[in-house]
């Protein structure tokens, strides 16, 4: 329930924002507050008022609830907040007792003094949201912490520790501990004192040459983020700190407004929010009762078994990492320890910690040492055969209640907990490469995996800093079903006239990370062909062009090769282009009777990610996915889609499904197009004439 508690420390008001889970600050805490204010000032036993937050942080800013919704701005909105305790008749102090990020530094920087624990993180991260600081922060943190400091902050939308701005007029003090006692004695200091009680909106801002470097910060910051509108707006505002405090506040208040309405900005809180729902599943209660996991056994030494185990090493989790042949096992210990170590060498850990991580490994050939484990990950070769003959050693070896997790990214979880007796036990938890890195988790939940089994590895993710989304059982699973579509189109795209730069440069244009040629290299060429391999006997309808096939005859499979889709020189990973290549396309497109046509760039762009959107459709109508925020979250957190395109289905929202649907029947109209495929799925079609959105399914 939202509440401000009011509590007594001798002649100062202590006012504790608690409203969980962030002391966000909500339509009713901001009434709260107010009120709250206005009863200390009216007290006259009450000197100066401390406002510190319940549990372990201070504010998180905007309560998520109401975010983008009318009730964010009803009255008193945030910036009304502020000036009740800016104008406050008595010395109000913040105590920031933890995290304070957004509103709620905002709050702080209009109080008359703010104190705060060494270990406490401050952050305006609004711009990650696709906006700026709209309460006064672009205004207000330059004068606390400097213009360079500010705009590093602000357009960087990272925290900061107190005690890295210890010596900046943001803070009276900061201290290891008793934080509400310290900024109890300041507001009494302050109290006592014959001066006008301090405003930051008073002080001025002060940097040499200003000019100079906001034109330098304005340059940099277009060229690196030239489709984010939000990082060059809040360069904008925080310019605006050197005018006089008010027309910096109307201006902050006006570039606010604009980015609200921009689709960057609609997609990144769409993303936000995609996230924290990837997390709740339908018919599994938050309150469920989860397993405990206090060891992991690995069972693969390759590199995404390595990989997955330093997962769990970061977290503190015992590992035992299990293979069948001692030269693999050691090359896998080699690489774990060596990414450790240039970890160690970047200054991201401390040698004592790389000691720590290692000393969690268990390597072994001994298949039974895994018996102790309670949770054991396969992470062998992609095949049925090999992945049968573990899960029944593992059926065999595993402790009653150890749960079965399996890497796999395309096969049958079903099948594969057939081949146990156990098969609520099992789940799919396929890591994406390299797994040590990648943020997504892709759960896989079997037609037998229990309730608690999926609690817990949902829980067991956010231990481990995964992103986790959950998907049913079906051929590729959520991220990989769709990407087949992707590849198959940026294939036909090559076979009709375009060249791999082409499509590679128009995607990455658009924002992917990476365009699915180069990717390809990275990942292996043979790895696609060995799944189209098999596609080609299980989905005889299903239409592809051979011209990958011939590229990995001639064994060009990618980086590991040295020649892919490009070459490649030794100790270097730059894509270059291969005349060879274009020769092979020549030869094939003459073979299949193919005039090569131009192709321009938004066509390349609208068949691929339409591609990805029509196949999401067909998952969200078949319960693979729960809700289209989670497909969009695959493809943000795994496969390098941009956070500012809010993902492939909120992509499809934002353009509108009637005109997606259409561009989608113009394709299929296509002289050679594939017309089966470029029907809308019958989702989307439903939607679209509804002129509703993915959201709405």
């Amino acid at each position: 329930m939202r509440s401000v508690h009011t509590s007594r420390l001798g002649d100062i008001a202590v006012l504790t924002l608690d409203n969980p889970p962030v002391n966000g600050f909500g339509r009713q805490q901001r009434r709260l507050l107010v009120d709250a204010i206005d009863a200390a000032a009216n007290d006259p036993a009450v000197v100066g008022l401390v406002v510190t937050g319940a549990g372990a942080l201070f504010s998180g800013g905007a309560d998520i609830r109401e975010f983008g919704k009318p009730e964010s701005m009803a009255s008193p909105h945030l910036l009304d907040v502020i000036a009740v305790a800016e104008s406050c008749a008595k010395p109000v102090v913040a105590a920031i007792n933890g995290t304070c990020m957004g509103g709620g530094l905002e709050f702080a920087l209009g109080c008359h003094g703010r104190v705060a624990l060494s270990k406490a993180m401050v952050a305006l991260p609004e711009v990650k949201l696709g906006l700026l600081p709209g309460a006064g922060g672009t205004q207000r943190l330059p004068r606390a912490v400097g213009l360079e400091h500010a705009m590093n902050m602000i357009v960087s939308g990272d925290g900061v520790p107190a005690k890295m701005l210890a010596a900046t007029a943001l803070f009276d003090a900061v201290v290891e501990d008793d934080v509400v006692g310290a900024a109890a004695a300041i507001a009494r200091k302050l109290a006592a004192s014959a001066q006008p009680t301090p405003r930051m909106r008073d002080r001025a801002v002060e940097h040499p040459d200003a000019e100079a470097f906001l034109q330098f910060t304005r340059t940099a910051v277009a060229g690196q983020f030239p489709r984010e509108p939000a990082r060059l707006q809040c360069v904008e505002a925080v310019a605006g700190s050197l005018k006089p405090f008010t027309e910096g506040l109307q201006q902050e208040r006006s570039l606010f407004v604009m980015l609200m309405a921009t689709p960057e900005s609609q997609a990144l809180r769409h993303a936000f929010f995609a996230e924290r729902a990837a997390s709740k599943i339908g018919d599994v209660p938050a309150d469920t009762p989860t397993r405990p996991i206090a060891k992991v056994g690995v069972i693969g030494a390759g590199t995404m078994g390595g990989g997955i185990s330093m997962n769990f090493l970061n977290a503190g989790l015992p590992v035992t990492l299990v293979e069948t042949r001692q030269d693999a096992l050691d090359r896998s210990v080699a690489t774990i320890r060596k990414n450790y170590d240039n970890s160690a060498r970047k200054g991201k850990l401390r040698p004592e910690q790389v000691d720590q991580r290692m000393a969690l490994l268990q390597p072994t050939l001994d298949f039974a040492l895994l018996a102790d484990c309670d949770l054991l990950i396969e992470a062998v070769f992609e095949d049925m055969a090999v992945k049968r003959t573990v899960f029944e050693k593992l059926d065999a070896t595993a402790k009653a209640g150890a749960i079965l997790a399996s890497n796999t990214s395309t096969l049958d979880l079903d099948a594969i907990a057939a081949w146990t007796k156990r098969p609520q036990d099992v789940i799919g938890m396929h890591f994406f490469s390299p797994a040590n890195v990648m943020k997504l988790l892709e759960v896989v939940r079997g037609k037998s995996t229990a309730k608690d089994v999926l609690a817990t590895v949902m829980k067991l993710a956010k231990t481990i800093r995964k992103t986790a989304v959950v998907s049913g059982v079906c051929d590729g699973f959520i991220g990989n079903r769709m990407l087949e579509h992707y590849g198959r189109m940026a294939n036909y795209l090559v076979e009709e006239g375009a060249s791999p730069q082409q499509v590679d440069r128009a995607l990455e244009d658009w924002g992917m990370a990476m365009g699915p040629f180069r990717m390809g290299d990275l990942a292996g060429n043979d790895i696609g062909w060995a799944i189209r391999k098999r596609r080609y006997v299980e989905k005889p309808h299903l239409k592809y062009s051979r011209l990958a096939d011939r590229l990995c005859e001639q064994g060009r499979y990618g980086q590991k090769t040295g020649k892919g889709w490009y070459r490649y020189e030794a100790g270097n990973r730059t894509a270059l282009p291969d005349p060879e290549v274009d020769a092979l396309i020549v030869a094939y497109r003459q073979d299949i009777g193919v005039t090569p046509r131009k192709i321009d760039d938004a066509e390349i762009v609208d068949r691929c990610i339409y591609a990805l959107v029509n196949e999401g459709a067909r998952l969200l109508a078949e319960g693979i996915a729960q809700r289209a925020s989670d497909i969009d979250m695959v493809y943000l957190a795994g496969y390098g889609f941009p956070a500012w395109r809010g993902g492939p289905m909120g992509h499809a929202d934002l353009v509108g499904l009637f005109m997606v649907a259409r561009r989608m029947r113009q394709f299929a109209a296509q002289p050679g197009g594939d017309a089966d495929f470029w029907q809308p799925a019958p989702l989307l079609a439903e939607l679209a004439a509804q002129g509703k959105t993915f959201s709405d399914a």
